[in-house]
């Protein structure tokens, strides 16, 4: 422990707290300037949303991932850790574009996202699976056999529900545009009631 540390804690709480502040806007800065010079592969930030707190994850090819609210961040970045590099900085910087296509999009200005995406969590049905999902149209829909079909897997409707359910990048790769046949909304990843409100936000309800 530094004197100054140790000096702080001697003199109270509000000189703790200072310092505090002071330790995590450097921290920040550091990571800022390590994603900026590419010493980190993946960088990550909270972003607001009307559903709470989403903390999503970028890396040098792109977006790769969005977690709800609920979801621990923790262990999101320990899942990234272990599936892409341990060198994970947060850095709010290297998110504003998607900060910025979210805020459009949740304010109805946005039909479609021009992010680069990162598919390094997903295989390769998962893939097709999901880029087909990102092609359905804003306020469009299609059932989990079309999107299997599309995927080139036409009996395979239940590996797509599959695949969509551990989408890693929601909103943006339109997961909740799939619905089961008869247009029943089926599940969602981030529960039925943000798939209902995102549909109903597309007009698609």
């Amino acid at each position: 422990m530094s004197k100054k540390i140790e000096q702080l804690l001697r003199q109270g709480a509000p000189h703790i707290q200072a310092a505090g502040d002071e330790a995590v806007a450097a921290a920040r800065r550091v990571s800022e300037r390590a994603a900026a010079e590419g010493f980190a592969d993946i960088s990550y930030a909270p972003v607001d949303s009307p559903f709470g707190t989403l903390h999503a994850a970028t890396t040098k090819r792109g977006l790769v991932r969005i977690a709800f609210p609920e979801e621990s961040v923790e262990s999101v970045l320990e899942r990234l850790a272990q599936s892409l590099s341990p060198r994970i900085v947060q850095a709010p910087a290297s998110l504003d574009l998607l900060k910025r296509e979210l805020e459009e999009y949740f304010a109805g200005r946005r039909h479609e996202f021009g992010i680069p995406l990162d598919w390094s969590l997903t295989g390769p049905f998962g893939r097709r699976v999901l880029e087909m999902t990102a092609a359905i149209p804003y306020g469009g829909h299609l059932s989990y056999a079309e999107v299997a079909a599309e995927a080139g897997s036409p009996r395979g409707a239940r590996a797509a529900g599959n695949a969509l359910g551990s989408n890693p990048i929601p909103i943006v790769i339109p997961c909740h545009r799939v619905l089961r046949s008869g247009g029943v909304l089926g599940g969602y990843g981030g529960g039925v009631d943000r798939k209902r409100w995102l549909l109903e936000l597309e007009g698609a309800l």
